[in-house]
């Protein structure tokens, strides 16, 4: 503030309140920061608001699969909402195989690269339920694998209280769902979702325990 403007023949009164005013301004930017220097305005997004966030990735996902995911790390519920999801699943334990299908088929980049998805998950349980013979046979035909990967994907995201209808996949087809939640059974083989609601950057995905086949 420079006093040295103020007019030698302004009133004392008028000094007084430009000096109230000035030392309310400077104390109210004092007041607008904490000791850290971090702004404590309204609608400001705090650090615990980002870390509240961050751990709820986990918060809506459900089944008992979901207690094999781990708690921390890229495989976990955090670490895989942050990537696209076949790099997300390339990180979980369950998703082995699927993974290596998805990569042999070439489907990595159009898979991470598509904004919205939700994807039927077989877990690694569900292709060791595959004849050998049948499934050497499907990974070495990668037209025939394409079609049956891209059966468990629908190019939109669905909740769980949305499951139940008709959905066209990206093979083209349609996938039937019964029922919606814990309760909803996929395909015509009535898989089960082992860990449901999984959030990744751009799809929800359902593990599930059967691998569907195209009809």
């Amino acid at each position: 503030m420079k006093l040295n403007t103020l007019r030698r023949t302004g009133s004392i009164a008028a000094v007084a309140l430009t000096l109230s005013l000035g030392l309310a301004a400077c104390g109210g930017e004092a007041e607008s920061t904490t000791g850290s220097g971090e702004t404590t305005q309204s609608g400001d997004t705090t650090q615990d608001d980002t870390q509240a966030m961050e751990e709820d990735a986990s918060a809506q996902t459900y089944g008992a699969g979901c207690a094999q995911v781990p708690t921390d790390g890229a495989g976990s519920f955090n670490g895989m909402a942050t990537a696209p999801v076949a790099s997300a699943a390339s990180a979980n334990p369950l998703l082995k195989t699927l993974v290596a299908a998805v990569t042999e088929a070439g489907l990595v980049e159009p898979l991470n690269s598509a904004p919205e998805l939700t994807v039927f998950a077989p877990a690694d349980p569900a292709f060791a339920a595959i004849p050998p013979k049948d499934m050497k046979a499907v990974m070495a035909d990668k037209q025939m694998l394409g079609s049956i990967l891209k059966h468990h994907v629908v190019g939109e995201a669905i909740s769980p209280d949305e499951l139940s209808g008709e959905f066209e996949t990206l093979n083209g087809d349609k996938l039937k769902i019964n029922g919606s939640g814990e309760q909803a059974t996929i395909g015509d083989e009535k898989a089960h979702v082992l860990c449901g609601n999984v959030p990744t950057a751009n799809a929800t995905v359902y593990v599930i325990d059967t691998v569907l086949m195209p009809s």
